[in-house]
């Protein structure tokens, strides 16, 4: 005959599916983590790289006038 759904047996579906939920949750949150960070760090490089140019132009004004 029919099969009834009971609550206990609802749950226990819940908690068989749980672990692998969880396991793709994390591992979303770790690949968007790392795709955040790896741009993060691009964005880093780009901005040092413009600020160390900027300070090599301060020292060679600096260093011109010194010499004058």
């Amino acid at each position: 005959m029919g099969q009834t759904l009971f609550a206990s047996s609802g749950l226990f579906i819940l908690l068989t599916f749980l672990p692998i939920i969880i396991y793709l949750l994390l591992t979303a949150f770790a690949i968007y983590f790392v795709i955040k960070v790896v741009k993060f760090m691009n964005e880093k490089t780009k901005l040092d790289r413009e600020k160390n140019e900027k300070l090599t132009e301060i020292i060679k004004v600096l260093n011109q006038d010194k010499k004058d």
